[in-house]
């Protein structure tokens, strides 16, 4: 199909425009007006690029683009990725938050369908916009049943595990990415446990003190979620030829 009809088609339907965000989302490098295939990937780094153009796509798709609140210089690192795709004849794509909090294919719906959430609800504003879900698990599930199903939806291990709620999860909430920031809006929904990417030393108490489960299922785990079911969906709607590069960080 024609890459400006898909633009225009991705922005509408990951509702770009209409959401704040200190990324540049939309399409950040033009490539080839004709695409056929699309390659997705969490984010836009060289050895992405690479793969992208050797798989034959003429579009890449990120959660993580290049270009976000301030310039940059085409020097270095930066300058070799936009060679690569310049030269391989690929164009890039990248969609953050709009990805995070998108109802369908977004990390957070994604991740709540894949843990059996129900009555899922958005929740946890960031850019005033609830990017994260909500919701209950019927029976309540012990933590370590809990941990089990995350790494089967994910295929890799949490990260790390802050067990001060409740010894059976029962109202949940998930966040992808670096989220653990937003803990006290998590109290603020009455719910007792959070999943989220990734943390940091000072946001250990937080989880104490307020009484909270809190699993760190890894920043790029979380947020490989919606790139893959955005690719599901336009191989659905469009017929195109997709590739999923995996690329873990271990964060």
């Amino acid at each position: 199909m024609k890459r400006d009809d898909l633009v225009v088609y991705l922005n509408d339907y990951l509702r770009v425009a209409e959401i704040e965000d200190t990324a540049q989302n939309g399409l950040q490098v033009e490539g080839p007006e004709e695409v056929t295939k699309v390659a997705f990937a969490v984010d836009a780094c060289l050895v992405a690029f690479e793969q992208a153009v050797e798989a034959g796509a003429q579009l890449l798709v990120v959660h993580h683009g290049l270009f976000w609140d301030k310039p940059y210089r085409l020097v270095g690192p930066f300058y070799r990725r936009v060679r690569t795709l310049i030269e391989g004849g690929c164009g890039l794509y990248a969609v953050h938050l709009p990805l995070d909090a998108h109802p369908e294919v977004g990390n957070n719906a994604e991740l709540a369908r894949l843990l059996g959430l129900k009555e899922a609800r958005p929740f946890g504003k960031y850019h005033g916009v609830e990017i994260g879900i909500a919701g209950v698990l019927e029976p309540p599930l012990e933590i370590p049943a809990l941990i089990g199903r995350l790494i089967q939806a994910l295929n890799r291990p949490p990260v790390r595990v802050l067990a001060h709620g409740p010894a059976k999860a029962h109202r949940v909430g998930c966040i992808s990415g670096f989220a653990v920031s937003m803990i006290e809006q998590v109290e603020e929904a009455g719910l007792d446990t959070f999943i989220t990417g990734e943390t940091s030393h000072a946001y250990f108490h937080q989880a104490v003190e307020r009484g909270l489960n809190v699993l760190f299922a890894g920043h790029y785990a979380t947020e490989t979620l919606g790139v893959k079911a955005l690719a599901r969906h336009l191989e659905e709607r469009f017929g195109l030829e997709t590739v999923f590069i995996d690329l873990p960080t271990g964060m």
